[in-house]
């Protein structure tokens, strides 16, 4: 309670609460505008955050991917795009309800539920995160071995439909992790001859230029006009909300349930959370058939879980230092450049910081509300916003903020050849999130399995000889067998 009352007016400062009202302004436009994502937002913060201190930084990046996840609900309503992936769960239930002048149910419902499903995965983050971090104390670099494998594993087999194309692009990222000096020996990896790699990749300029620099070469690409915002009436969202809601109660609980546990699993995040909930409402549904119809209980299940599922991702990335999704992969690099290396130590050095973490969340959900409600009454102007418009100043955005970070051009060079690959790699349908998980993993990875053999003299058995090692260990590999038995049964005779 006492680190708690200590964090209060680190949150309650007038500047850190103008940078929160801000970036949530930030993060709806980011959210509304389709194709521009919660992860996008979040990395194109990066630059700004870098000068400022760490609460206001990370309250920053906490408040705009809130914002954001719930803001792509906005398209997927009125144009059946959905503007995050978060939201493409539901988009077509979304949509059918505006089809049939009901979009204002639509909105209202999804709003209220990310209202509180994000308090619920709040909550979540602020119970679990200090108990695990007492556990985690006790972690040596085997442990960190099978979290670090287990995360990879999982963002490789959950991304997209075809898992050996999740698996190349992990493998991808896991290589660019590795140029520079061997963190063991010293030796130079992959540099060519040139100095500046023997730094090894910034992450913050590959970051920012896989997801940034990517979608704005998409948007040049594309050959076909975005679709125009239809002329669609949306009166008073929160009419017949109470009865909604008190409707489909357990809904909303189970939604944030689902949300928060999936989170919490490295790799999955608010995406793969409301695709799941989605699925889980209709199969235990009293009325299955009205689902793709316009029916509003998928859109309680689902708009509660991909905000619920926000909290939930920041439970392994603050206590292990592994991200639960893409955009605390972000998170983990920006708690380095603030001096905040996450993992289960951070709790103890800086506790304060967490727990203004925690209140920050609390906050961000409850300003949802108002500043939810401001972006559906304005959500048509917000789409009319012709994306030709909007590339060039993010471009310039992405270069100047990259240039501003380490006051080098090389970074500039970092973005625009990552930007194109991961560009390439997207339209090829090699997934990106698994490739930031592989960059960030990668060190920890390389360095807890060398750490590992040294001490225990090459053995490989002493990856299993810790009891919470040896079930991580298990688990990890059970799961790839499973994926491979699975594989096989699937690839025809």
């Amino acid at each position: 309670m006492e680190t708690f009352l200590t964090a209060l007016p680190l949150v309650f400062d007038p500047y850190v609460l103008m940078v929160i009202v801000l970036s949530g302004l930030f993060g709806l436009f980011m959210g509304a505008i389709p194709g521009l994502s919660a992860t996008m937002a979040t990395a194109l913060l990066v630059p700004v955050t870098f000068f400022m201190a760490p609460v206001p930084a990370l309250a920053a990046i906490v408040t705009a991917t809130a914002m954001a996840i719930f803001a792509g609900d906005l398209p997927g309503a009125l144009l059946r795009i959905p503007g995050t992936p978060a939201s493409a769960a539901y988009t077509d239930e979304a949509f059918a309800l505006t089809r049939k002048g009901k979009a204002e149910l639509a909105l209202g419902t999804g709003l209220a539920a990310a209202v509180i499903g994000g308090l619920f995965g709040s909550a979540v983050l602020m119970f679990t995160a200090p108990m695990l971090a007492q556990v985690a104390k006790n972690f040596s670099s085997v442990e960190y071995f099978w979290l670090a494998c287990l995360g990879l594993t999982c963002a490789a087999f959950i991304s997209g439909s075809d898992p050996v194309k999740g698996a190349i692009s992990l493998l991808l990222g896991l290589l660019i992790a590795t140029i520079g000096l061997d963190p063991m020996s010293g030796q130079a990896r992959f540099t060519f001859g040139s100095v500046e790699l023997m730094g090894g990749i910034s992450f913050i300029p590959a970051m920012i230029g896989m997801f940034a620099l990517a979608e704005v070469l998409r948007a040049v690409t594309a050959t076909t006009p975005p679709p125009e915002v239809p002329q669609v009436a949306i009166g008073n969202v929160f009419r017949g909300l109470g009865g909604v809601l008190s409707r489909y109660r357990k809904n909303l609980m189970r939604g944030s349930l689902i949300g928060a546990a999936v989170g919490a699993l490295p790799g999955a995040g608010s995406d793969i959370a409301a695709w799941i909930s989605y699925a889980v409402s209709k199969k235990f549904s009293r009325e299955p058939e009205k689902f793709g119809t316009g029916h509003v209980e998928g859109l309680v299940d689902a708009g509660a879980s991909n905000n619920a599922a926000l909290g939930g991702t920041w439970v392994p990335a603050l206590v292990f230092g592994i991200p639960g999704d893409s955009i605390t992969a972000i998170v983990i690099g920006v708690l380095y450049l603030k001096g905040m290396n996450p993992g289960p130590t951070v709790f103890l050095q800086q506790p304060e910081l967490i727990y203004a973490i925690f209140i920050t969340f609390i906050l961000a959900n409850i300003l949802l509300l108002p500043l939810g409600f401001m972006a559906i009454k304005t959500s048509k102007q917000l789409l009319r916003i012709h994306r030709m418009v909007l590339m060039p100043v993010i471009l310039l955005f992405c270069m100047v903020g990259t240039f501003a970070i380490n006051n080098t051009v090389f970074g500039i060079g970092i973005l625009l050849v990552l930007g194109l690959i991961a560009y390439l790699m997207e339209e090829h349908g090699f997934p990106i999130a698994p490739a930031i998980l592989g960059l960030v993993l990668g060190p920890l990875l390389e360095d807890s399995f060398m750490t590992t053999m040294i001490k225990n003299d090459g053995n490989p058995l002493g990856f299993f000889e810790r009891p919470i090692a040896a079930v991580l260990g298990l688990v990890t590999i059970a799961i790839w067998f499973s994926a491979f038995r699975t594989r096989r049964k699937r690839a025809p005779a």
